[in-house]
């Protein structure tokens, strides 16, 4: 429950990055409408805190899926229920929490970074909110560049007609996310293909034997399905295809 809290501070730190320009802005003049962020009017300043941070918790489930490992995790997992032949087992309720825990298990490192140099020290005053925002954005960013290719950055750069960053800290975030979305999805798919072989390799051998034995009639699945989950509980595929997951992201 504690490190729940924890991660909904580091995501409300994160996503306010992008609606701070509010909250520090002396005052506000629309078109018939004049709002002064002055002490004098503290509880309208309160009231558009409490609007960014609800809004920054509608946006982090999108954060959690876009920024951090897990794409490629819950991709790999639906690719090997494909791979099985069972279109609903594990169901999707299954699947997504497994994945949620494991890009828990992998963030953990960032999130940590992120509450002992951006929440602690903003919670003990010691930092401003913009200083810790910018340092949680820090932490995700080294995150993401570790894992995206130079080619996708690259290409997204150029899709923008922006100037190539030369270091780590020009790489724009508008960039960044894509781009690593992109870099997620390709090793995603490279794992899930090497998880598609010997599944594969299994459909065609009893394909070929069903054919052989004029048996023309029964669908090769109902024979290759029993298979496949025997093949994969004696190797004790889940502990395999996680722990081959997690050590992806060290390699």
């Amino acid at each position: 429950m504690f490190f729940s809290f924890k991660l909904i501070y580091i995501f409300i730190f994160f996503v306010s990055f992008f609606l701070s320009g509010f909250s520090y802005a002396a005052d506000v003049e629309l078109p018939g409408l004049a709002v002064d962020f002055s002490d004098d009017n503290a509880d309208i300043a309160n009231a558009v805190k409490i609007f960014i941070g609800m809004t920054a918790l509608s946006l982090a489930p999108a954060a959690i899926v876009v920024m951090t490992s897990f794409i490629r995790i819950i991709v790999v997992l639906s690719m090997l229920r494909m791979a099985l032949g069972m279109q609903q087992t594990p169901p999707n309720t299954v699947l997504i929490s497994l994945a949620l825990f494991l890009t828990l298990f992998n963030m953990m490192p960032t999130f940590t970074a992120i509450d002992e140099n951006a929440i602690q020290p903003y919670i003990q005053e010691k930092i401003s909110i913009q200083s810790a925002v910018d340092i949680g954005k820090s932490n995700f960013k080294g995150f993401m560049l570790k894992h995206t290719r130079e080619e996708d950055l690259l290409l997204m750069v150029d899709l923008a007609k922006a100037e190539t960053p030369k270091v780590e800290s020009d790489v724009s975030f508008i960039h960044l996310v894509p781009a690593f979305i992109l870099s997620e999805l390709k090793t995603a798919f490279q794992i899930g293909f090497i998880i598609f072989l010997p599944f594969l390799l299994v459909d065609i051998v009893i394909a070929s034997i069903l054919m052989s034995m004029g048996m023309l009639m029964v669908p090769p699945m109902m024979i290759s399905l029993p298979i496949k989950i025997l093949m994969f509980i004696l190797i004790d595929g889940w502990f395999i295809v996680t722990k081959s997951l997690m050590e992806s992201f060290y390699t």
